[in-house]
């Protein structure tokens, strides 16, 4: 029996790259500042004088972990912009 192994072909021009490296690094520096705001909120609950502090720390480390699909959803709308209208319902590989 002989597989056939088709081509796939994707066309991604220059910007919807630019747009999605931007994006990207967004992405990453905001998962960055929860695990810091975390880990230093923990920090600071072994002191009871720091306890008050290190709760406002996870609060704004739970604000941005809320930030993270606004991310997504404004990246998403973004590159339903750039696409043309033929290859816009054509989203099933941009997670």
């Amino acid at each position: 029996m002989t597989e056939h192994n088709p081509d796939l072909h994707l066309r991604i021009g220059r910007e919807e790259l630019v747009v999605r490296q931007r994006y990207q690094v967004i992405s990453i520096a905001n998962d960055v500042l929860i695990g810091l705001w975390f880990l230093i909120g923990s920090f600071m609950f072994f002191s009871e004088s720091l306890t008050y502090s290190g709760t406002w720390l996870f609060v704004i480390g739970s604000v941005e972990m809320l930030i993270r699909p606004v991310i997504r959803l404004i990246r998403h709308l973004h590159l339903q912009r750039l696409r043309s209208p033929a290859a816009a319902g054509d989203d099933s590989f941009d997670y």
